[in-house]
C-alpha cells in the first residue's frame, strides 16, 4: 500500500490532498480572492498566500485521512509548468519534508495532472483514450497511451481556450475571472445570436487570437451606435462567443477521433469546468457512439487530488526525482 502526498501550487491555489493505494481521500484546495481587485493574478500576492496557507492545508489533510507524516510513501508536486515564485513554494516544502522523512519525490508536470484526474474516480478511461485539455494558459488534444506515455496530437499556436474566455468577459465588463461569468450568463441566451469570426489553423492545432480581435471590433462598432448595447444583449452575447469557442473546441476533437481511430474521450483543465462544454460533448457522444470521461468539478480546476494520483501512479512506475530538481515555469510536455 502506498500513502502519497499531492500538493499543488502552480498558480494562486494552494492545495495538498492524500492518496491512498489509488484512492484520493482528500482534497483541500484555499484559494486566493486577493486577485480579483486587480483582474488577473498578481504572481507576487500569490507566492505571499502560498507562504502563508501552505502548512496549514498540509496539516489539514494529514489530520483529516488519519495519517501520520512518518505513514507517507512519497510526496508528489508540481514542478511545472506554472508561476517560479508558486512553484517554488510547493517544490521547496516537497523537497524539505521528503528530505526529512526519507522518501521519494515525485515530481508532476501539471497538464499532465489535469489528464489523469481522470483516474481519480469511476469510471476509469482505458487505454488509449483522446484528451482535450483546456485550461487559461493551454489548450491540447493528446493521445494518452499510459501514465507515462501521452502525445501531443494538436494544441494552440497562441492563446488558449480560457484566455480567450476571459478576455472576451472583461470585454463585456464582467468581473475576473471572467470565464464562468460567461457560462451562467450563456444559459439564458441565444448562441445563433451574433456569428465571431473562427480561426483556422491547419491539422489539429488551434488560434484562438483572432477571435478576440472579432469581438472587440464588433462591440466597438455596436457601442458606437448604442452605448448599452452590451448591457442590452449581455446573454445572448455570452451564448455566441460560448459557442463559438466551443465550436472551435469540438471541430478538431472530431477530426482528431477520426484521425485516430479512437472513440474514448475526456476532457480536463479548468475550462472543462464549462457546462456548455460539457453538454456539446455529450451530444457528439450521443451521435458518435463516444465514450465520455469528465472530471468531478472539484478535479477540474487547479487542485492537489490530481497531483496525488499522478504520484501514485508514478509511484508506481518509480519516476522518483531529486532534490536537485528546479522548479520549470515552462516545463515542457
Amino acid at each position: 500500500m502506498a500513502v502519497i502526498l499531492g500538493i499543488e501550487s502552480s498558480c494562486d491555489e494552494t492545495s495538498a490532498s492524500i492518496c491512498i493505494n489509488g484512492k484520493v481521500i482528500n482534497n483541500e484546495i484555499a484559494s486566493q480572492a486577493i486577485h480579483e481587485q486587480y483582474g488577473g493574478v498578481v504572481p507576487e500576492l500569490a507566492s505571499r498566500e502560498h507562504q502563508r496557507n501552505i502548512v496549514p492545508v498540509v496539516d489539514h489533510v494529514l489530520t483529516h485521512a488519519s495519517i501520520n507524516a512518518k505513514d507517507l510513501d512519497g510526496i508528489a508536486y508540481t514542478r511545472g509548468p506554472g508561476l517560479l515564485g508558486a512553484l517554488l513554494i510547493g517544490s521547496s516544502f516537497a523537497k524539505s519534508m521528503a528530505a526529512s522523512l526519507d522518501i521519494p519525490l515525485i515530481p508532476v508536470h501539471h497538464m499532465k495532472a489535469h489528464v489523469l484526474a481522470h483516474f481519480i474516480d469511476d469510471p476509469k478511461p482505458d487505454y488509449p483514450f483522446l484528451c482535450l485539455t483546456v485550461s487559461g494558459g493551454h489548450t491540447q488534444i493528446l493521445r494518452v497511451n499510459g501514465a507515462t506515455d501521452m502525445v501531443i496530437l494538436g494544441q494552440t499556436q497562441d492563446d488558449a481556450v480560457g484566455e480567450a474566455f476571459d478576455k472576451a468577459a472583461k470585454l463585456l465588463g464582467l468581473p475576473y475571472p471572467g470565464g464562468p461569468m460567461i457560462d451562467q450568463l450563456a444559459r439564458d441566451g441565444d448562441p445563433g445570436a451574433f456569428q465571431f469570426a473562427e480561426s483556422e489553423m491547419p491539422y489539429l492545432d488551434y488560434s484562438f487570437s483572432g477571435i478576440k480581435t472579432s469581438i472587440l471590433y464588433f462591440l466597438r462598432k455596436e457601442v458606437q451606435q448604442d452605448k448599452d448595447f452590451i448591457h442590452k444583449n449581455i446573454h445572448n452575447l455570452a451564448a455566441s462567443i460560448q459557442h463559438t469557442l466551443i465550436s472551435m473546441l469540438m471541430t478538431k476533437l472530431i477530426k482528431a477521433s477520426e484521425q485516430e481511430g479512437i472513440h474514448q474521450m475526456a476532457i480536463a483543465g479548468g475550462v472543462s469546468a464549462n457546462s456548455g462544454l460539457r453538454q456539446r460533448l455529450e451530444q457528439e457522444a450521443n451521435k458518435r457512439g463516444w465514450n465520455v470521461f469528465i472530471p468531478d468539478f472539484q478535479y477540474c480546476t487547479d487542485n492537489a487530488g490530481m497531483i496525488a494520483i499522478s504520484g501514485h501512479l508514478l509511484y508506481e512506475h518509480g519516476a522518483f526525482g531529486s532534490i536537485t530538481d528546479s522548479p520549470l515555469p515552462r516545463m515542457p510536455f
